[in-house]
């Protein structure tokens, strides 16, 4: 067999707003886009989404990649091994795996003739419906993003800034709908325990990453405290990280450029089921390429986020898409992704 190609492109994109968390703050992403073609000429497509709290930038992940390109398989339905092979060639780098895995799927899938969610014999009509996310903001500004995103039922608010009641409050002047705040790492255990009767008062029915990432035993406390689901992101990596987080947190925050790849997403699924926990998909602000990924298992989790291609001004791809907040995955074979 012709072994595969690999090409990569980093793309420049823009957000229709500044998005601000409460780590940063940023107007401009920097994505990584991999096509894999084999001797037939069909392509797989991938997205990398480099993260520098995760050790990882665009020119880190183009670098991985050279060596990536090293290690390819033969053949494309390879994917167990293969995936098994980058990462004992080069560990980390997730984004970068992450962004190779999807193309290798991509291309068995379009060889099968069938979606990537169908090879897997999932349904997608049994996702749950997709948040939009508000990242911090001025009061108006909130109050603004809110009207625009009438279509979505469920609103997904960044705090962890010293004006969360305003934000909360501007959020409430002009919406009912039913709230999920994330805090990025932004609180304290102190503060989180405060915000709690507060979070109640205002509607939140779930509670997202409120400490630094290594505070288990803070997470646990908080726990002890909270009567809303308390799911993790940044403390939760991959799956060799959930075993420390069984009785501490409700759920887990799965995000395609942390993991790696599509089969440890799955993996880290399955094991977070054994446990008894929540399991939720999210995703960076992305092309059309990652979201759509990252919707081909969203059949199998309880909490979906995959709002990160609608938050860009352009998105060069068609692919997933939301509607009424229910995520609609495309038909074609593959990723079923397009250049718009």
């Amino acid at each position: 067999m012709t072994p595969l190609r690999l090409e990569a492109e980093v793309l420049s994109l823009k957000t229709k707003y500044p998005f601000k968390i409460a780590r940063h703050e940023h107007s401009e992403i920097r994505t990584v886009m991999v096509k894999l073609r084999d001797g037939d000429g069909l392509e797989g497509w991938g997205e990398a989404t480099p993260q520098r709290f995760y050790g990882e930038t665009p020119e880190t992940v183009l670098a991985a990649l050279e060596l990536y390109a090293t290690a390819l398989p033969e053949n494309c339905f390879d994917l167990e091994a293969a995936e098994e092979r980058l990462e004992a060639l080069l560990t980390n780098n997730n984004s970068a795996r992450a962004a190779l895995s999807t193309a290798l799927h991509d291309l068995a899938a379009k060889r099968l003739g069938v979606p990537i969610h169908r090879m897997w014999g999932l349904d997608p009509a049994r996702a749950p419906m997709s948040t939009f996310t508000i990242g911090i903001d001025t009061a108006e500004m909130i109050r603004k993003k809110v009207v625009e995103a009438e279509q979505y039922p469920i609103l997904k608010i960044k705090l962890g800034s010293d004006r969360d009641l305003e934000i909360l409050n501007a959020i409430r002047d002009v919406t009912k709908k039913e709230l999920r705040v994330d805090a990025n790492c932004g609180w304290t255990v102190k503060q989180t325990i405060r915000m709690l009767p507060v979070l109640e008062e205002y509607g939140v029915t779930v509670l997202e990453q409120p400490l630094l990432r290594d505070d288990i035993e803070g997470l646990a406390e908080i726990r002890r405290h909270c009567r809303i689901p308390l799911i993790v992101d940044e403390s939760c990596i991959t799956s060799a990280d959930i075993p420390r987080l069984v009785g501490k947190v409700d759920g887990i925050n799965i995000k395609l450029a942390k993991t790696g790849s599509l089969r440890e997403a799955i993996r880290m699924i399955h094991i977070a089921r054994a446990h008894h926990l929540m399991v939720m998909v999210g995703c960076m602000v992305e092309t059309s390429v990652a979201i759509t990924a990252a919707a081909q298992f969203c059949p199998l989790v309880d909490i979906v986020d995959l709002d990160g291609a609608a938050l860009l001004d352009h998105d060069p791809y068609v692919g997933a898409t939301i509607h009424g907040g229910q995520l609609r995955l495309p038909s074609g074979p593959g990723l079923g992704v397009s250049a718009r």
